[in-house]
């Protein structure tokens, strides 16, 4: 928020796009003077976000849509800001910063991450794992030329450290999977879930130095 230049006084409207069940949301809900539109395509996730946000105090500020990313009700200039994390690879990078343009105010904010590129080159097996998974994972400075080229002007990037991966999703993952397992009977289908999962976070154990989440913060002219 600091990097984002957002003023925690001044009204702010915010769209959290991709919200899953609203870590981001609640944070910003208390940090800043913001109503805030938290969009996901899961009701589960929603009705979470709502339950916690209740517990936080912050539930008067939050409004949840359950709409895909790639079809927003929104009228043109609504936001202050569009915040989204780790979510717009579901539409890609590019067709998501330039739906979603239309949305903010001349003037407003996009904070965006996605999975980015940290070295000019990388081993062909972790070249091969991501380009299959997502294509258009790249460098950051194809990433920022996007940006400038669908009518932003980027302010700042920064990478998530480490700790985010394995502290606040890998870990947790690998301790739920022995219960995913048993809620769906050790079926095939469920088997093939958990062992993608293993393998990409062998993936990420191995070669974190090579690839995180990049965070763009850029204003729309």
């Amino acid at each position: 928020m600091v990097l984002a230049g957002l003023d925690r006084f001044r009204p702010l409207k915010i769209a959290d796009i991709g919200c899953g069940t609203g870590a981001s949301t609640i944070l910003l809900a208390k940090e800043l003077n913001a109503d805030i539109t938290a969009v996901d395509f899961l009701p589960e996730f929603l009705d979470e976000l709502n339950t916690r946000a209740n517990d936080h105090g912050v539930a008067d500020r939050i409004t949840t849509l359950n709409c895909s990313m790639d079809a927003l009700p929104f009228e043109e200039g609504k936001f202050d800001v569009i915040w989204s994390e780790g979510a717009v690879y579901n539409m890609g990078f590019e067709a998501g910063i330039s739906a979603w343009s239309r949305f903010l105010r001349p003037g407003g904010k996009l904070i965006v991450s996605e999975i980015t590129w940290l070295r000019a080159t990388r081993p062909a097996e972790l070249q091969s794992y991501w380009e299959t998974e997502y294509p258009e994972i790249d460098v950051a400075s194809a990433k920022i030329g996007l940006l400038e080229r669908h009518g932003y002007s980027p302010e700042a990037y920064f990478v998530l450290p480490v700790y985010c991966w394995l502290e606040n999703y890998y870990r947790p993952m690998q301790r739920r999977f022995d219960a995913f397992l048993e809620r769906h009977g050790h079926s095939e289908p469920a088997q093939a879930v958990v062992e993608a999962e293993h393998h990409e976070i062998a993936l990420y154990d191995e070669y974190r130095d090579y690839y995180s989440y990049g965070v763009y913060v850029a204003k729309k002219l």
